[in-house]
């Protein structure tokens, strides 16, 4: 049933205080719908990308080679969403950065449906631009919807909008990935273009009920600023241009030289974030000691992510080729699994709610950090499980479909945990003067954590190997367990943040 507008009594001078959308500003259905459709399109065509790289009617590359670009593909996206927070603040405002961000994204997915393996990559990466230059300022948006940090609203508003993240992210792979594996691959990209258009389409068109100052650069760059940026812009851009044609002309271009730059910095820009704020003079003593507890908290979350992560790569790629992917003798495609994770994050995220709040009026929550350790634990277990299926497959025979819900639903249990935590202590952990900021430098730890797995693929690990599951099922583990027994020390440096 599609969401009804209504009548409602708010304040006068809200953006939307017209109608509403299940209370919430009218402004917030049009950035509700469009997110559901990015997101529809996003995941569809993610679902499908590990699939069509190993596929003999597709690229038919190896497991690790997949697995690496896949990684790396995932860790750009997050890694480009600081710059993207940045044009939305100091460039296009975020209104107009959402809106070119659309038409990167669907350019991309338009780039994906040709049938050519040249311009396969170039729509990944137009794909990973535009999906940078959405993710941070759409989610700016909606909090330019409500009046300040204290309207009611605000929270309950946030929810609604995540819940068409997975809506987009649950009916994806049933669509999308259902006539790319069973139909074409091309035309499941394209599906994927179609789901962005019509987001951007839905944006163009309720964009006037959205906040004013949606519209308003925050902090412009000075006539001075912007020609320094473009030079800069134009010298890393030439140095990259030159570099490669001399590798290209001199015959040794491989893959290789593409993926393992963008490896490296997926690993090293997260470092120098963090290294870069912790050593800033200005912080006072209090700041500096919420760092570097900040920083266990990144730590772990990378390793988090590095497992999680491989949800849509290495467990996909296993289904593909050792999996029965039927229940009770109804057979559906691998894409599907990918539809899992969502459809449990809506149905256990109310639950978990319910659970923190029954629990805290007992005064027995458990803390940021017990939460946080439990999670690296439950991420670690499901790879634990995961050894199972591997076994059987390892025996001749295919394993069970159940056996890879199981670890979905393990490693979704694990996020509960983990993920709004750690959204929720960034914002409370910020310096002041990092305040706009830690939201990105949250997002480079699921860059860290994916740029680790392509860097062990580019180096010949076969993710799917016993032995190498147990050694990233025992670290995180290990984390987990070392994040734990050191909690009291990371709560001192957190100071008053509970």
């Amino acid at each position: 049933m599609a969401p009804s507008l209504t009548k409602d009594s708010v304040s006068p001078g809200t953006p939307g205080s017209e109608r509403t959308f299940f209370g919430q500003p009218r402004g917030l259905a049009t950035l509700f719908m469009t997110e559901m459709w990015e997101r529809f399109s996003y995941y569809g065509m993610r679902a499908l990308l590990p699939l069509y790289l190993v596929a003999p009617g597709g690229l038919h590359l190896n497991a690790a080679t997949a697995t690496a670009i896949y990684s790396v593909y995932v860790s750009l996206v997050y890694l480009l969403a600081m710059p993207g927070g940045w044009f939305g603040d100091r460039v296009w405002g975020p209104r107009k950065t959402v809106a070119v961000a659309g038409v990167v994204i669907m350019l991309g997915h338009l780039t994906l449906a040709l049938p050519s393996s040249g311009t396969f990559y170039a729509g990944l990466g137009l794909v990973a631009i535009g999906s940078g230059l959405l993710k941070a300022n759409i989610s700016t948006m909606v909090g330019h919807l409500y009046d300040g940090p204290d309207d009611p609203r605000r929270d309950g508003g946030f929810t609604v909008f995540y819940m068409g993240i997975n809506l987009g992210a649950f009916a994806a792979p049933l669509v999308i990935g259902t006539i790319g594996e069973s139909v074409d691959w091309h035309l499941g990209f394209a599906l994927a273009a179609l789901g962005m258009a019509l987001g951007l389409a839905q944006f163009l068109i309720g964009s006037r009920h959205l906040a004013p100052r949606s519209s308003v650069v925050p902090t412009p760059l000075s006539a001075e600023e912007k020609v320094s940026t473009l030079r800069k812009a134009a010298i890393w851009a030439g140095i990259a241009v030159v570099f490669y044609a001399i590798v290209g002309f001199s015959g040794h271009y491989t893959l290789n030289w593409i993926l393992v730059p963008l490896t490296l910095l997926g690993v090293i820009i997260p470092t120098m974030v963090l290294v870069r704020i912790k050593r800033d003079k200005n912080l006072d003593r209090v700041e500096q000691s919420k760092m570097s507890a900040y920083i266990w908290f990144f730590v772990a979350a990378a390793v988090f992510w590095m497992i999680y992560d491989q949800g849509g790569s290495t467990l996909a790629i296993f289904a593909d080729s050792s999996a029965e992917n039927s229940v009770f003798g109804w057979s559906f495609p691998v894409s599907w699994y990918q539809s899992v994770n969502p459809v449990l994050i809506m149905a256990l995220a109310p639950v978990f709610a319910w659970f923190w709040l029954a629990l805290n009026r007992r005064g027995k929550e458990p803390s940021t950090i017990v939460k946080f350790a439990s999670g690296l634990v439950l991420v670690g277990a499901s790879f634990f499980l995961f050894l199972a299926p591997l076994s059987i497959a390892e025996g001749g025979h295919k394993a069970a479909a159940m056996w890879l819900v199981a670890i979905y639903f393990v490693q979704t249990v694990g996020e509960l945990l983990l993920s709004p935590v750690g959204l929720s202590v960034t914002t409370k952990m910020a310096p002041a003067k990092y305040a706009s900021q830690m939201m990105g430098v949250w997002f480079l730890a699921v860059t860290a954590g994916d740029a680790t797995t392509g860097l062990l693929s580019i180096a010949g690990v076969g993710l799917n190997g016993m032995n190498v599951v147990a050694l990233e099922a025992t670290l995180a583990v290990v984390a987990g367990v070392a994040v734990w027994m050191y909690r009291n020390r990371v709560k001192q440096l957190m100071g008053g943040v509970h």
